[in-house]
């Protein structure tokens, strides 16, 4: 190909023909040509996933499109992760967590495999796990992030459900709340309405925001005194999850 195309773009026409090989090729030549691995999940795989997102809601490729890109990409986060430079264990923990599908996923596990190699110790849960059982394991394993990404429209009432659950428990009282992904890239402010502590639109800047967060101040409750609630302007991402 010409010169002038981007690496993005290269990757993008055989990912949408569902065209593996080349698009296997392509990222091994990367490699050779000492191009980092996470600079490729940064650059080539998470740009090329909201990419296929972006043309899959805006109909301008179809189901069988989306699923071979999306398929081919899990494929090339498994390459690439075999390449990754692990830093030294820093002590720090997350759980991570995403909405159901495959895309998700994928997201999901690039977050995990990028976390590790800053030396976090990561839980990688996926999508579709009950509130009750994650509200389990982070008063179990105390992460000192819980990362939600990936999120769809239909899923910000439960993300906000989930998060009033662990605030409202006291499982982890210092532990921030991380979205980054999805209707959070998309909605401005979205991720206030969730109550969550941080947003990050990339895996670069939710590790960024990670490593430099301080320990959340616990919330102060008066025993007996009523719970506050915190006026928000009207979302139709949260209607399900606060009619009144």
């Amino acid at each position: 190909m010409p010169p002038s195309i981007s690496l993005l773009d290269q990757y993008m026409e055989p990912l949408l023909a569902g065209d593996r090989r080349q698009c296997r090729n392509l990222i091994a030549r990367q490699l050779r040509q000492r191009r980092t691995a996470d600079r490729l999940l940064h650059n080539i795989v998470w740009r090329s996933m909201e990419r296929v997102d972006c043309l899959y809601r805006e109909n301008h490729i179809n189901a069988a499109t989306e699923h071979m890109a999306v398929r081919i990409n899990r494929c090339m986060s498994t390459q690439l992760q075999m390449s990754l430079q692990q830093l030294p264990h820093n002590r720090r923990r997350t759980l991570i967590t995403c909405a159901e599908g495959e895309l998700e996923e994928v997201g999901g596990q690039m977050l995990a495999d990028l976390f590790e190699t800053r030396g976090w110790e990561v839980y990688f849960l996926g999508g579709g796990v009950p509130h009750d059982e994650v509200l389990t394991l982070v008063g179990q394993l105390r992460p000192e992030i819980l990362l939600v990404c990936g999120t769809k429209p239909q899923d910000a009432p439960d993300v906000r459900a989930l998060i009033d659950l662990i605030r409202e428990v006291g499982a982890n009282p210092t532990m921030n709340v991380l979205v980054t992904g999805g209707v959070f890239n998309r909605a401005n402010g979205l991720w206030k309405e969730v109550n969550a502590d941080l947003f990050a639109e990339t895996p670069e800047k939710a590790i960024h925001l990670a490593e430099t967060a301080t320990p959340r101040k616990p919330d102060i409750r008066i025993p007996g005194a009523p719970k506050k609630r915190r006026r928000r302007r009207a979302s139709t991402y949260l209607a399900k999850a606060d009619p009144g």
